[in-house]
This record gives C-alpha cells, sequence and structure tokens, in this order.
C-alpha cells in the first residue's frame, strides 16, 4: 500500500508560481512512475504531468508544457510539480497519483491506470 498527501496548494495572482509536493508512505514509491492530474468543477479529471519511476522521462499535457514542471525526489519518497506563469484555467484540485507497476518504461497519462491517489490540493488562480 502506498499513502500520498499533496501539499503546496492555494490562492495566487496570475502569473505567478507554485510548487505542490506529494510525500509517499512506503519504500516501493521508488519503483512506481508518478502523475499529476487535476479536477476543475464540472469537468473531468484530467491529466498534467508524470515522470518514470527514475526520473529520467517526463510527460506533460500541452496546456502545461513550458510553464509546469514535474520531479521527483526517490531519496525523500516525494514528487513535485512546478507550477509557473499561472494562468486562471489552472485552477482546480490537483491530485497526485502512483501507478504501481514496478519500473515501467515509460508513464502513463490515463488516470485508469494509476492504482493509489492522494486527496488532493485547491489551487485557485485568480485573474
Amino acid at each position: 500500500q502506498v499513502q500520498l498527501v499533496e501539499s503546496g496548494g492555494g490562492l495566487v495572482q496570475a502569473g505567478g508560481s507554485l510548487r505542490l509536493s506529494c510525500a509517499a508512505s512506503g519504500r516501493t514509491f521508488r519503483s512506481y512512475a508518478m502523475g499529476w492530474f487535476r479536477q476543475a468543477p464540472g469537468k473531468e479529471r484530467e491529466f498534467v504531468a508524470a515522470i518514470t519511476w527514475s526520473g529520467g522521462r517526463t510527460y506533460y499535457a500541452d496546456s502545461v508544457k513550458g510553464r509546469f514542471t514535474i520531479s521527483r525526489d526517490n531519496a525523500k519518497n516525494t514528487v513535485y510539480l512546478q507550477m509557473n506563469s499561472l494562468k486562471p484555467e489552472d485552477t482546480a484540485v490537483y491530485y497526485c497519483a502512483a501507478d504501481s507497476r514496478p519500473f515501467a518504461v515509460v508513464a502513463t497519462t490515463t488516470p485508469a491506470l494509476y492504482d493509489y491517489w492522494g486527496q488532493g490540493t485547491q489551487v485557485t488562480v485568480s485573474s
């Protein structure tokens, strides 16, 4: 079992930055690909970014490419999402998720393939 706890959300003006963190329990974290997803009111959960177990490959939604950066520190069992140049349309609850297939070569962008989810953290970007 892996437990995930997100933090770092908040209210920020457009153009500002936030860094989200996702702390994971368990030694197996370091073998899992990790993803960030978000869900705005009335919308489906959507992929934001993902990273392979080693950090060697990263993936981004087109809407955040060039503005967001995903990274991980396996020694700290933590994955991060650095969000720059935030826009009002980035407003959502952000979730981190773990794909428990160990040492996968690629990270998936499909929410259904992630096995563990955090409780989410609210990000609100004002215009």
